[in-house]
């Protein structure tokens, strides 16, 4: 019964420390599966703070694109650009500090635990099997004791028979007296032994249940709760790397809102104002011409005249069309890059600061040269008053070279002001109260151009054309003037001018004229630059204003004379 209840004490002390077993490896997986899903989560931030870092990248600004960021919308968008790029820095940083802080640390700690949950379990094995082999040795020395006794009693019988038996000599029961005694003796050995094994065993037996066993449960107890406590510790870790960056972050997208708050619509639209106004006055109203009653037409300020003596059927009022010429834009095919050195080819404002921002640039350039040119000048002195320095003849080549290039500046910076000079002596004033537009612009379709001179690329109604090279192709309708014109009768003299520059006429409707040539005045500048005079009763047409010095007739017809 002793037996039975020993095992049953052993089997169930076996029992918990498998049970304990199980559960702490169990605890063990559970931080491994934390450590595993933070790891994970460090991967995420990691791919989304890449992948925002390239979005970012790939909608910065490119080198040809950089005007669009004059504009507020487009600023906000860059501002934008940049805080998501800080953004996914801060997410950089919780991946820095999930990894550093929760997955290194679990990770060695799981080591840590797996080595103190095995020393823990060895210790309870190897008291488990101590107080096994003291049990043995018990059970061992108390079969040895009842062996013993037995044969003690058996020895003690037999002596007795032969003592009483008449028949046995003294020497056999003698011989029987003396194996009984030692079988006592050895019996007596026996419970010794067993006795002292038997407190031995029970003294041990208090000890495993009551000291061994609960101390090593206990420390599997602290082990686990600290197990626990590590694994409630890397949780709120886990949050507080998120808190870390939330200020941050927070600011990020404070930035984000002033770059929208900072957008201002009528800024922008001011700027596309500036950007694109072309300086025209629009056109006059169209004069009205009645069909109604038949009658001889007379030539009209709006006519242009080929007066030839060739005289042709008039043709349909229906083949005239009606051209505002400020809003009819150029049929001009031109390769990428192409455009004239004057970009004459632009509206007049567009022009101008295109000019001048050619000539802020020159005077960038020049400024530049001249500050090497002081600094290699310094350099020089130095040398003179210096010798063992360097040579002071050193440095005039460069200096020659600095001074070439500042001329060859300064000769294009003065070529851009001239043609910027000319422009804005050519832009119409803007306080002049708009007047009626000859009918010519109402009528005349757009002519082919080829001309050098900045001046004359400007046709007389108002359109912009480009020269004629490998690099621009210019494909203007063309119409002939002659079919509405021929039966007009001449425009009558207002008076007369002078030729200040030579003008090489090549539009169609465009007079060549040359340096101190007298004119006469047919039609005065309406206020679009363009004046439109006679040499003979064969030739007329238009020259630049700004080309000429007129004198009108006190009885003709008096306006603003453009010169």
């Amino acid at each position: 019964m002793v037996e039975a209840k020993m095992g049953a004490c052993w089997s169930i002390t076996k029992d918990q420390f498998e049970n304990l077993e199980k559960h702490t490896q169990w605890g063990i997986e559970v931080v491994e599966k934390y450590n595993k899903f933070v790891k994970e989560r460090s991967e995420i931030e990691i791919s989304y703070a890449k992948q925002i870092r390239n979005l970012s990248k790939k909608y910065q600004p490119k080198k040809n694109s950089e005007d669009e960021y004059k504009y507020t919308s487009c600023r906000a968008f860059l501002t934008t650009l940049n805080e998501m790029n800080d953004y996914a820095g801060q997410h950089e940083v919780i991946a820095e500090n999930l990894s550093l802080q929760i997955i290194s640390e679990l990770s060695r700690y799981t080591q840590e635990l797996k080595q103190e949950r095995k020393s823990h379990f060895n210790d309870g094995r190897k008291a488990q099997q101590h107080i096994e082999n003291s049990w043995k040795q018990l059970e061992q020395s108390k079969r040895r004791f009842e062996r013993d006794c037995k044969e003690a009693e058996r020895a003690q019988q037999y002596f007795e028979r032969m003592d009483a038996d008449i028949n046995v000599t003294k020497a056999d029961v003698e011989k029987a007296r003396q194996q009984a005694q030692l079988r006592h003796q050895m019996a007596a050995d026996s419970k010794a032994e067993y006795s002292s094994f038997f407190q031995s065993f029970n003294q041990e037996q208090n000890e495993h249940y009551y000291t061994l066993i609960p101390h090593i449960f206990q420390k599997i107890q602290e082990m686990e709760e600290r197990r626990i406590e590590r694994l409630g510790e890397s949780m709120k870790t886990f949050a507080e790397v998120d808190r870390q960056v939330i200020p941050i972050v927070g600011k990020c997208l404070d930035g984000m809102t002033k770059a929208a708050e900072s957008i201002e619509p009528k800024s922008d639209s001011q700027l596309v104002i500036e950007a694109y106004k072309s300086g025209f006055e629009p056109p006059g109203d169209v004069e009205f011409e009645d069909y109604s009653q038949p009658m001889t037409r007379t030539v009209s300020e709006s006519s242009l005249s080929n007066s030839r003596g060739d005289s042709k059927p008039e043709k349909s009022s229906s083949k005239s069309k009606v051209k505002l010429w400020p809003f009819k834009k150029n049929k001009l095919s031109l390769k990428l890059g192409s455009g004239p050195e004057d970009f004459s080819h632009l509206p007049p404002e567009q022009r101008r600061k295109k000019l001048q921002q050619k000539i802020d640039d020159f005077n960038k350039d020049i400024q530049k040269e001249m500050d090497q040119r002081d600094a290699l000048t310094k350099m020089k002195d130095v040398y003179i008053k210096n010798p063992q320095m360097g040579d002071p003849n050193s440095v005039d080549p460069r200096l020659a070279e600095i001074g070439q290039n500042i001329e060859k500046l300064q000769f294009e910076s003065q070529k851009f002001e001239g043609w910027l000079a000319e422009v804005e002596g050519r832009l119409p004033v803007k306080s002049e109260p708009p007047r009626q537009q000859s009918a010519l612009y109402e009528t005349q379709n757009s002519t082919p151009v080829n001309n050098n001179c900045a001046q004359d690329r400007e046709s007389p109604d108002g359109s912009y054309t480009e020269e004629q090279s490998s690099e621009s192709q210019i494909k203007v309708p063309t119409t002939d003037f002659d079919d509405e014109f021929d039966d007009e009768e001449p425009l009558p003299t207002i008076g007369n001018c002078k030729a200040l520059y030579p003008f090489d006429g090549h539009n169609e409707g465009t007079l060549s004229v040359t340096e101190g040539e007298t004119l006469y005045v047919i039609e005065e500048d309406k206020g679009d630059g363009w004046t439109r005079v006679r040499r003979n009763e064969d030739e007329e047409g238009y020259v630049p204003s700004s080309y000429l010095e007129v004198f009108l007739d006190k009885n003709g017809k008096g306006a603003m004379t453009y010169i």
